[in-house]
């Protein structure tokens, strides 16, 4: 399988309290949660649910997994629309050490060394594992080398404060752009996969300046 995530992130890169009011996540006195609310059109939503449905398995963090346990795994209503169908009835796998009695069906608890535990999923067969916002995961999975593929849903908006997907002194990673398109509500979704590390320019870069050429 390979390691894919789709993660909504703002403008400034926020991912922090994206979901249904300011109370959702506080950490660190953030108060501008709810910011995803009303992002993305029907072309958008659609786009969101199958990505959910072609998933081979999940891997959690455990604040996610939580949150996407009592809902997605509780309530009636959500447990039936096609991403709780999906969630539901794949194999979900958790990376925490803190959470040691995981209470969602079908919910395996990686133990050990997470990176062989993840590389031995990556070597089963099969299509995606598939990481749902779990913002310490991704940002651990990349700084590891273990993500092959990677979305982000950016909507137009610029918060000023929460956690970042990409924070300062992390990795640096050059992407191949595999997929890109912006909805009728502005909300553009990206399609990458890492590719190593940055190419830069050194101090024997030259530049050929327009009308620098010999007559």
């Amino acid at each position: 399988m390979k390691v894919t995530t789709m993660t909504q992130l703002t403008v400034d890169g926020v991912m922090q309290g994206n979901g249904g009011s300011t109370e959702e996540d506080r950490r660190s006195g953030f108060v501008r949660g709810g910011w995803a609310m009303g992002a993305g059109d029907d072309e958008t939503f659609s786009f969101i649910t199958q990505t959910y449905q072609r998933a081979d398995a999940f891997l959690f963090g455990r604040r996610t997994y939580e949150l996407f346990a009592g809902s997605w795994g509780e309530i009636a209503e959500m447990r039936a629309h096609p991403i709780g169908v999906a969630l539901n009835e794949a194999p979900k796998y958790l990376a925490s050490t803190t959470l040691t009695e995981p209470g969602w069906a079908d919910t395996t608890l990686l133990s050990g060394d997470l990176a062989v535990a993840i590389s031995e999923l990556k070597a089963k067969p099969g299509g995606e594992l598939q990481v749902h916002g779990s913002g310490a995961l991704v940002r651990w999975l990349l700084a590891n080398d273990l993500v092959d593929e990677m979305t982000l849903l950016i909507v137009p908006v610029v918060l000023g404060q929460g956690a970042r997907l990409f924070p300062d002194g992390g990795p640096d990673i050059a992407l191949d752009l595999v997929d890109s398109r912006v909805d009728s509500k502005g909300v553009t979704i990206q399609v990458y996969r890492p590719a190593g590390r940055p190419r830069y320019a050194t101090s024997t870069t030259t530049w050929r300046r327009e009308g620098s050429g010999s007559a």
